[in-house]
């Protein structure tokens, strides 16, 4: 008993608990994740930013490289983590040394939500009507994708070389309020403009899926999109729920993207930590006696999902862990 009281006190600083198997040095590698790396040191990685020692003699301390040395020490019993620069061994010779910002590991696999990031929109209600729309193909193809051409209508202003294409979808209706939060715009290519008139000609650089017409297109976004995320938890207790699914799997797991009916009004960005819960079954129960005698099953927990862009009433997220089975209409809850 006094071990394992003993066991528990050194695990446990405030609300940081570190996870039991913690290494006490570790080297990055490529391929790292912060997510990860957080995994390794703490049972909740969001709160990673409670331990991180900010070193002001090292250029960017915020940014992970790999071959960076972290190391847990502990301060006034409390437990740090502590970064030191590490650079691979190399022939010195009168140089300058660049560090690319970009070749810092990211907060979460990237590849998983590249096309999201600028890409798949949510968009209000009629947007998508009054926007320029594919017409016709050019040329005789049974499937238009990239390297083929478009006409399209609605095209007046010449100053926007290059459009993206959507596919209209149908609206995110909040489960609770029946709210309509928006509508779906799914990302299917983009092209520059060869031709303007009516109708324009567009040419297909780049296509994810088949072209139709009635798909929608807008100025391409030239935005920077967000990379290095700050997993965070709410500022306050709330509770939404999962009312979307990227790409209409019925089971989410681990790395699918999910949509959830809280946006920027609520304060979500990018970063925001969410823990998911299986919304509880609602059984019979038989052995009462009673007719029409109905339980609600507890609420379980499923798994973590991190928000990685927001809109209005909607924002976007990474399953990041998955315990269990995740369905839409579960709920996401401050961890």
């Amino acid at each position: 008993m006094v071990f394992a009281a003993l066991l528990a006190s050194s695990l446990i600083a405030g609300d940081v608990v570190l996870n039991p198997e913690h290494p006490d040095r570790y080297v990055v590698v490529k391929g790292d994740t912060l997510w990860d790396i957080s995994t390794m040191f703490l049972r909740d990685p969001w709160l990673w930013p409670e331990i991180w020692y900010v070193n002001p003699q090292v250029e960017n301390p915020h940014l992970i490289y790999p071959g960076d040395i972290l190391t847990l020490v502990y301060v006034d019993g409390k437990p740090q983590l502590q970064m030191t620069r590490g650079y691979p061994t190399v022939n010195l010779s009168p140089q300058v040394r660049e560090e690319s910002l970009d070749k810092a590991i990211p907060t979460i696999p990237l590849d998983a939500i590249q096309q999201f990031l600028t890409r798949a929109i949510v968009v209000g209600e009629g947007e998508m009507e009054t926007a320029p729309y594919v017409v016709q193909s050019a040329g005789e193809h049974v499937i238009t994708g990239v390297g083929d051409r478009i006409y399209a209508r609605g095209i007046e202003d010449e100053n926007h070389p290059v459009y993206d294409i959507f596919e209209p979808g149908g609206p995110y209706i909040d489960p609770d309020t029946e709210e309509v939060l928006g509508y779906k715009a799914l990302f299917v290519g983009r092209g520059p403009v060869e031709q303007y008139g009516d109708p324009a000609t567009v040419f297909l650089a780049e296509t994810t899926r088949e072209i139709r017409v009635g798909d929608r297109l807008r100025p391409a976004d030239s935005a920077t999109a967000v990379t290095n995320f700050q997993p965070h938890a709410p500022a306050d207790n709330i509770e939404g729920r999962i009312i979307s699914v990227i790409d209409g799997v019925t089971q989410i797991g681990q790395f699918n993207v999910v949509a959830i009916n809280l946006g920027t009004r609520e304060g979500m960005d990018p970063g925001t930590v969410f823990r998911v819960y299986q919304d509880g079954a609602v059984v019979k129960d038989t052995v009462s006696g009673k007719r029409k005698d109905m339980v609600k099953l507890p609420d379980e927990d499923a798994g973590l999902i991190m928000v990685f862009r927001s809109f209005e009433k909607v924002s976007f997220g990474l399953v990041m862990k998955a315990t269990r089975a995740i369905h839409i209409n579960d709920y996401v809850r401050t961890p």
